[in-house]
């Protein structure tokens, strides 16, 4: 019973972590310009968000999702306006600097990880994807109960864990046949990306047009 919970918990932070955004694209990037580790620890930070927001539906705390309610245009607005910004930042960068402060140890992991777990935590409305997965599953503090519903949020961490790491290992394996001017392009092409999904977030806001999820 204990592992059957554990596991369904497994799955909706797989489910929930599969679909790519910029936060995807982002770990991508950093795994291609700097190692497997930075892309991880990126990812990481997304897993702790989702598992922040998977607590906060599945335990129905109420004061959390009224706020998110009564400010979900702002809120969006903010997210997709610090994507806008990271988008830029990684389209300006120069991968041969990055690659320089790779070869120096100067990387900064724990910014990494910090970085993407803000980033994730400025789209509260990825909470109405986990209380539909919720409800797909058929749980709830209802109907597992407090403590075995820790166990699932557990679940979901680790469900969320081992999706980002499978990606950025995947992904890993073809960083060495990357050269410079190839990371060059992958910095622009991915940061044009980002600069777009978080526009679309911010300019979709004012059309009136639910777009649930699209920072994530």
């Amino acid at each position: 019973m204990w592992f059957s919970i554990f596991a369904r918990g497994i799955l909706i932070g797989l489910m929930a972590s599969i679909p790519l955004g910029p936060i995807g694209v982002l770990c991508i990037q950093r795994t291609l310009s700097r190692n497997h580790k930075a892309g991880f620890i990126s990812g990481l930070g997304a897993a702790s968000a989702d598992t922040i927001f998977s607590a906060v539906a599945f335990f129905s705390l109420a004061v959390v999702m009224s706020f998110i309610e009564h400010n979900m245009t702002l809120i969006k607005v903010i997210g997709g306006l610090c994507v806008v910004i990271v988008g830029v930042n990684i389209f300006l960068s120069n991968p041969v600097v990055q690659i320089r402060r790779n070869r120096a140890g100067k990387t900064n992991l724990w910014q990494d990880y910090i970085s993407v777990f803000f980033l994730t935590l400025a789209n509260p409305a990825f909470i109405l994807i986990f209380v539909a997965l919720f409800a797909a599953f058929g749980v709830s503090i209802h109907t597992i109960g407090l403590f075995r519903g820790t166990f699932m949020i557990a679940g979901v961490f680790c469900g969320a864990t081992l999706w980002w790491f499978l990606l950025t290992f995947i992904v890993n394996l073809f960083r060495k046949k990357f050269r410079p001017r190839h990371l060059l392009w992958i910095n622009r092409i991915s940061g044009a990306i980002i600069v777009l999904l978080g526009a679309a977030t911010v300019l979709l806001m004012f059309v009136n047009t639910p777009i649930n999820g699209i920072i994530k």
